[in-house]
């Protein structure tokens, strides 16, 4: 089964010392780390559910969308990101390996009883800006190989279009 990585949006966000340093938008913040979560989730080859909450908004549900490979989460009015996390480390199976990223300590707490692994944010944060620095490495390594229409075709073709070319037959 696919390892699952669950993750408190606003308070990874909170813990961002690049988004403070670089003065982001609070939206951009939430584009951003969806973004690098996408990467982060292609790079490791887990499951992302990234969780924001909305105990505070006057949105009257939940509302779940798919961006790239993970899965984004809005929490309705009411409802704290970190009770639909606790649901969800709920309904899995224990046999399956779920990280919960977090800085609430409380919450840690409650997801290890939960079979959850904790993850601080400052880790989350480390462990993205490496499999983007690595993803980096991988591309700049890999030696651009130049492909032509002409190389893709038999032997045999390219010399009998080579003729042709030089007004031979």
């Amino acid at each position: 089964m696919t390892p699952l990585l669950v993750i408190d949006g606003y308070n990874i966000i909170g813990a961002w010392e690049l988004a403070r340093k670089k003065q982001w938008p609070f939206e951009q913040c939430r584009d951003e780390l969806i973004h690098r979560l996408i990467e982060y989730a292609a790079f490791h080859g887990c499951a992302v559910v990234v969780v924001f909450d909305g105990t505070k908004s006057g949105r009257p549900v939940r509302s779940e969308e798919t961006v790239g490979a993970i899965q984004v989460i809005y929490t309705r009015h009411g409802e704290t990101a970190d009770q639909y996390i606790e649901r969800l480390c709920d309904s899995q199976p224990r046999s399956r390996d779920i990280r919960v990223a977090t800085n609430d300590s409380v919450e840690q707490t409650i997801v290890l009883g939960r079979g959850a692994a904790r993850v601080p944010a400052r880790e989350l944060l480390r462990e993205m800006a490496q499999a983007l620095s690595k993803q980096r490495e991988s591309i700049q390594r890999t030696p651009v190989q130049k492909s032509t229409l002409i190389s893709r075709l038999p032997e045999k073709q390219r010399e009998i279009l080579e003729k042709m070319r030089r007004g031979k037959r």
